[in-house]
């Protein structure tokens, strides 16, 4: 880096972009609080938001500061040279890595005469585009209004803009009325159908937890392949995209473990680094089901070098939510055919309790599955029964809901030796033997 400033032109030139497409300038400003490794691999990620939300990066630049400038977050000087090169490049959104005030926004805006956005806007333009079920949109429009609210001020007609680029996608000006009274109503009326959804969602999870099935989360960072193992351990055909953030809502699926026992496993919403504040508390119903699982299966790219600062950025996020933080992980080490077997070894000395998998070769998906049972069997209790012979059901419920150890046919009946979860215990007292 010199004079401050590290600069990368990306391959992209002006006659191979697409035309539709807004041209991207993606900064990025390391300060002392962060190494320059630090800002560069998190400026990598950006560009790839940036890509994800729909527009083109043509130039990476990284700049250093100790401190942010109140006004415009960079200096004078560093702001005129960006200014010159947007010009240059023909630039139509300039991305700042680091969260700008409302104040620093509007002021970068006059300046580059173009759209001036942060990470936090990129992030949830993305969930805007990419949210389909109703609650999704909901959370994705709260998390907008809530943003937005603050940056109001001189922006106008700006607001209804629809699909214009980053920064303006989601509610037009029907919604986001300039209007602070309004706005609020809005944002009121949002959270009372969010709870009323939530409501309905906690009534048929419960109809669905009444088998006593173990229920197992897959989290983990966004773009872990999560939906691709999910698909490869339960057939469920859960949309796989080699995308940011594919996965907004949660999908329940059945589960057979090598026992034959059954369990069900929820995809959630990917996490990643820095994720807005603002979409966190508006997925926090969503998010809450979490604390209902058994058992966490944390899925990573095994590939990713960042992976480290991946896993912990997930369990920042999962510590957010409450009762999850004692709930049991099985780290899940995906990816391992794209994984370099040096890099490989060194994780598996690093985290030596993971399973490693590839959902795409399907690679240790019978270990896993072996392992599920382990974690599970871990938190179930021993219970020794003596089944009446025509009283089959019973025995089939065993095997289907917990792990069967042992049976014996005897004169009175059928003696089994059987682990179910706590819940389940009650079902068989009647037959303890």
């Amino acid at each position: 880096m010199t004079d401050g400033r590290q600069r990368r032109r990306l391959t992209a030139t002006v006659t191979d972009l697409d035309v539709d497409r807004q041209r991207a300038l993606v900064v990025g400003v390391a300060l002392p609080d962060h190494d320059v490794v630090w800002a560069e691999r998190s400026l990598d990620e950006l560009e790839l938001l940036t890509e994800t939300a729909g527009s083109a990066p043509v130039e990476v630049v990284l700049l250093r500061r100790h401190s942010p400038e109140p006004a415009t977050f960079i200096g004078s000087g560093q702001l005129d040279d960006l200014v010159g090169l947007a010009h240059e490049l023909d630039i139509d959104v300039v991305v700042f890595d680091n969260d700008l005030t409302p104040g620093q926004q509007r002021n970068l805006q006059r300046k580059f005469k173009c759209d001036v956005v942060d990470r936090v806007a990129v992030i949830l333009d993305i969930f805007a585009q990419h949210a389909t079920s109703r609650e999704g949109m909901l959370q994705v429009e709260l998390a907008l209004l809530e943003y937005h609210l603050p940056r109001l001020r001189g922006k106008g007609t700006e607001l209804s803009r629809l699909g214009g680029g980053i920064g303006t996608r989601g509610p037009g000006e029907t919604k986001l009325e300039t209007d602070r009274r309004r706005i609020l109503d809005r944002i009121s009326r949002l959270r009372r159908e969010l709870t009323g959804l939530a409501s309905t969602r906690e009534t048929q999870s419960k109809a669905r937890r009444r088998g006593d099935q173990p229920l197992i989360a897959i989290v983990g960072y966004t773009n872990a392949g999560k939906s691709s193992l999910m698909n490869r351990l339960t057939n469920a055909h859960v949309l796989e995209r080699d995308q940011l953030f594919s996965t907004l809502g949660s999908t329940v699926r059945k589960l057979r473990l090598p026992s034959g026992r059954e369990a069900l496993l929820s995809d959630t919403v990917g996490f990643v680094q820095r994720l807005p504040h603002q979409l966190v508390e508006a997925f926090r119903s969503t998010l809450d089901q979490i604390a209902d699982a058994d058992l966490l299966l944390h899925v990573t790219d095994a590939s990713d070098p960042d992976i480290e600062n991946h896993i912990r950025a997930v369990r920042e996020v999962l510590s957010e939510i409450p009762g999850v933080a004692q709930l049991p992980e099985l780290l899940v080490l995906n990816k391992q055919d794209l994984a370099d077997d040096v890099a490989l070894r060194r994780l598996q000395n690093l985290h030596p309790d993971a399973a490693v998998t590839s959902a795409k070769t399907g690679f240790g998906g019978g270990l896993l599955g072996e392992r599920i049972e382990e974690f599970l069997d871990d938190q179930s209790i021993e219970v020794r029964l003596l089944l009446p012979y025509d009283r089959g059901d019973l025995l089939a419920g065993l095997h289907r809901e917990g792990h069967v150890v042992k049976t014996e046919a005897v004169d009175e009946g059928i003696a089994v030796t059987a682990r179910v979860r706590p819940g389940a215990v009650h079902r068989y007292e009647a037959y303890a033997g």
